[in-house]
């Protein structure tokens, strides 16, 4: 289909019930990928945690010390921040179905 989705809205009533059919196919496809995508960086995130979070747990059976000066510097960085919600991640920007970056 040559309409971009974000015009879709426009002239539903100019529409065939095949032609919504068609773009709803479309957007129900579009939403499976990006539900898998998210799935993905999700179990990505989940091992990474818990990676994290088993060095953390030897570091501090060992005796090391578990947050460093480079930890702290970057919390006052944060906290020092006037975010007030606003996320610094385009969430409308295109990106590939692939998984890869």
């Amino acid at each position: 289909m040559s309409e971009k989705f974000d015009d879709v809205l426009l002239d539903l009533e100019g529409k065939s019930n095949d032609e919504l059919r068609e773009v709803l196919n479309s957007l129900y496809e579009e939403e499976q990928r990006i539900s898998y995508r998210r799935r993905v960086l999700h179990g990505k995130i989940d091992i990474l945690r818990a990676e994290l979070v088993r060095r953390l747990k030897s570091q501090r059976e060992a005796g090391e010390d578990v947050i460093s000066g480079k930890d702290v510097e970057r919390l006052i960085d944060i906290l020092a921040s006037d975010l007030r919600g606003v996320s610094s991640v385009d969430v409308t920007a295109e990106s590939d179905d692939t998984g890869e970056e």
